[in-house]
């Protein structure tokens, strides 16, 4: 069976992004089979066909996973595997051309929204407020160690762009339910 490797970066509210990329490559040829570390794809070829993928964060339903699994399996969905939270599902397009989703609607789109921040961004906030920015802080007035406030600098930097760009997209999903 012939097989693909692809690196691929998406950020956690850019989940459509992902939905649509793996569709594509379903279409060009490539099954999607799993993604492990930080963005590694692996695919095995198979017949083109149009195939619908969603992503699902729902901590209680893994809590719960038998059933939760259940739900999308009478529903057609095949599970594929979780991955930092994100359940992957896959089903085909129907003959007709519609394309199923298993969020029918803007509030339920949004309540998944929500649940990324509370179960994947509030950790990152406890973090940056807790440890990062008093060892900035520290290192940038009390210490002659300019390297290391400059590292420590830069990670400040990441941090509050991650931020910026999870707020820009929770305020748009947040106003397309509107």
């Amino acid at each position: 069976m012939q097989v693909k490797k692809q690196f691929k970066w998406f950020t956690i509210f850019e989940y459509e992004k992902e939905q649509d990329y793996l569709r594509e490559m379903h279409k060009s040829g490539w099954k999607f089979v799993k993604v492990t570390g930080l963005g590694m794809y692996h695919f095995e070829k198979c017949i083109p066909q149009d195939v619908v993928y969603q992503l699902d964060y729902n901590k209680d339903g893994l809590a719960h996973k038998d059933e939760y699994l259940k739900m999308f399996d009478d529903c057609g969905w095949e599970y594929i595997q979780d991955f930092f939270g994100y359940s992957y599902f896959r089903k085909a397009v129907d003959e007709d051309g519609v394309a199923e989703e298993i969020f029918c609607d803007e509030e339920s789109r949004f309540q998944m929204m929500q649940r990324v921040i509370k179960g994947r961004m509030l950790p990152l906030l406890i973090l940056f407020f807790t440890v990062l920015l008093p060892q900035f802080i520290s290192h940038l007035f009390y210490t002659r160690y300019y390297l290391i406030a400059s590292l420590i600098g830069g990670v400040l930097a990441m941090y509050l762009t991650i931020f910026g760009m999870c707020f820009v997209k929770y305020t748009q999903y947040k106003n397309r339910r509107k």
